[in-house]
């Protein structure tokens, strides 16, 4: 019986996990809620299905678990996907989204480029793949905030 209870346990954590990050893909909505739930915006400018490094970020930090917590209670995240494979392109309106975000934050195409928002959209600061601990990522993202 405590081996049931302890696999069921594991098993709602590991739900949860899978469910603990939410993308938004429309930067307004994610305006909207950042300022209703008072958190930050991270603006994640990756190129999901060619770029290497995007694919090591998504891997290393983006799925981690204690980076979907952190991210839970701390920021709302904006995902500005630019992917290559037929199979997964966007369309049309959701590629001028993320081409309209672009030009306002990553005007240089650098990808990955992870964007760092007060709630209001105002930029904090920008960094890209770093090969560091979770928490060391945590840390440089909240020094964004501290250093203006």
């Amino acid at each position: 019986m405590k081996k049931l209870i302890v696999l069921c346990c594991a098993l709602l954590c590991a739900i949860s996990t899978l469910q603990a990050q939410k993308w938004h893909t429309d930067f307004e909505e994610a305006k909207k809620v950042a300022v209703e739930k008072n958190k930050k915006i991270i603006i994640v400018f990756q190129g999901s299905d060619w770029n290497g490094l995007c694919i090591r970020l998504n891997k290393e930090m983006w799925t981690n678990p204690e980076f979907q917590k952190y991210a839970k209670e701390n920021y709302v995240m904006v995902k500005a996907d630019f992917p290559r494979r037929k199979e997964n392109l966007l369309d049309k309106e959701q590629k001028a989204k993320n081409n309209k975000l672009a030009d306002m934050y990553n005007r240089d195409r650098v990808l990955p480029l992870v964007a760092v928002l007060d709630k209001q959209g105002e930029l904090l600061g920008t960094t890209g793949y770093k090969k560091v601990a979770v928490h060391q990522y945590i840390e440089l993202l909240d020094f964004f905030e501290t250093s203006k």
